[in-house]
């Protein structure tokens, strides 16, 4: 018993130790990465405030400690973006060979177009900030407010929408394979529009800006996308029907 336990650990003591230095690998980019942006981070920020532009708000530090703070942040969102395609990718290399020929062709689709589909929607977040924080301080002012900005609410909320619409863009891929393994089907995303439309104002509701422009303007490019998505799925899937629906009617 105790040579076949000893042969079995032989036998998946490769690919142990090849996951073991796939992981030692990525953990040393990680602490690289931090460390570029920890110490980066002073050029970053101020980059940032010159790129708002903000004439009407003064950006404030309450605490001597909170550039330290924001250095951190900087470095650990530095070394989670950059290392996150690396481990999908060391993902799918490890599952691979597990794969048939249309499965890899499909994930080595997705993953760019995913990729693609955030950073559009951390540009777009980015970009509706820029117009809407400007608006707000120059809303402020006229209303006799002066607009002292805490740096780290400033920062965070700028990466957090910017963040969370990027993940939001990401939501035709899960449509997209929610219909390809038959759990949906195009005729379900067809007749309930208006509950997704429902789902991404409340969604988007919950991030800043919270000014009703903000809102229509952040909603109108996700809703485009799911009738994109309609159409997409239509053409690839245009006799699936989905499982869920027929084990509910057996």
């Amino acid at each position: 018993m105790d040579e076949e336990l000893k042969q079995k650990f032989l036998e998946f003591a490769e690919y142990l130790e090849d996951i073991r230095k796939k992981i030692y690998g990525i953990l040393v980019i990680f602490c690289l990465c931090f460390l570029v942006g920890f110490f980066f981070s002073g050029n970053l920020l101020s980059y940032l405030i010159k790129f708002f532009n903000l004439s009407n708000a003064s950006i404030v530090s309450t605490s001597p400690f909170q550039f330290l703070d924001l250095a951190m942040s900087v470095g650990l969102f530095l070394a989670f973006i950059c290392c996150l395609p690396l481990i999908v990718f060391q993902l799918y290399n490890f599952t691979k060979e597990g794969l048939n020929k249309r499965e890899r062709r499909w994930f080595l689709l997705i993953l760019p177009l995913s990729l693609l589909l955030f950073l559009v929607g951390f540009s777009y977040g980015f970009g509706i900030l820029y117009y809407a924080l400007d608006t707000i301080a120059g809303l402020n002012v006229s209303l006799g407010i002066q607009n002292l900005w805490d740096i780290g609410k400033f920062i965070y909320e700028i990466f957090l929408t910017s963040v969370l619409l990027g993940l939001l863009f990401e939501f035709p891929i899960v449509l997209t394979f929610f219909v390809s393994v038959g759990i949906l089907d195009v005729k379900f995303l067809k007749t309930n529009r208006r509950v997704a439309m429902v789902v991404m104002f409340v969604i988007t509701a919950l991030l800043p800006p919270t000014d009703g422009v903000s809102l229509v303007v952040m909603v109108i490019p996700m809703i485009v996308i799911y009738e994109v998505t309609i159409i997409i799925n239509s053409w690839l899937f245009k006799n699936k029907k989905p499982i869920v629906m027929d084990v509910v009617s057996i």
